[in-house]
């Protein structure tokens, strides 16, 4: 069997959403001291929608593959959905990450909280309601 499937090879080599989003409504960096990874992720954010998301990552082809995957299952998605996203689904979605990288579909989901908790800083009363 193959060490990564044909989804992460994909996403590796020919990466979604790479970049910047200059006026983004929610920035959110995170990282991982053990193995390096840096991902910082960037959400445009119009009427409670996820409207456009870049990232930059800076790690494995894994932490790149799951940025990617990542910013492709929020796009247009609305926040209450976008909030609910987990690693297990990034990795899902990728077609599985060996055991060893599931750390970086961690990194995924907690730069997307991240950047959520940027925007509900800036904009409390979109804030949603416990």
């Amino acid at each position: 069997m193959a060490l990564y499937s044909e989804k992460v090879m994909e996403h590796f080599r020919h990466p979604r959403n790479v970049g910047v989003i200059e006026d983004a409504s929610g920035v959110g960096e995170v990282g991982n001291a053990k193995c390096g990874d840096i991902m910082k992720m960037y959400l445009k954010i119009e009427d409670d929608t996820v409207v456009d998301a870049k990232f930059e990552t800076f790690g494995c082809g894994s932490a790149i593959a799951s940025s990617s995957m990542a910013t492709e299952l929020i796009i247009g998605k609305p926040l209450s959905d976008v909030a609910k996203l987990t690693n297990k689904a990034v990795a899902e979605a990728l077609d599985g990450l060996p055991a060893y990288k599931m750390h970086c579909s961690v990194l995924a989901e907690e730069a997307i909280q991240s950047a959520l908790e940027d925007y509900y800083g800036k904009h409390p009363e979109k804030r949603p309601q416990a």
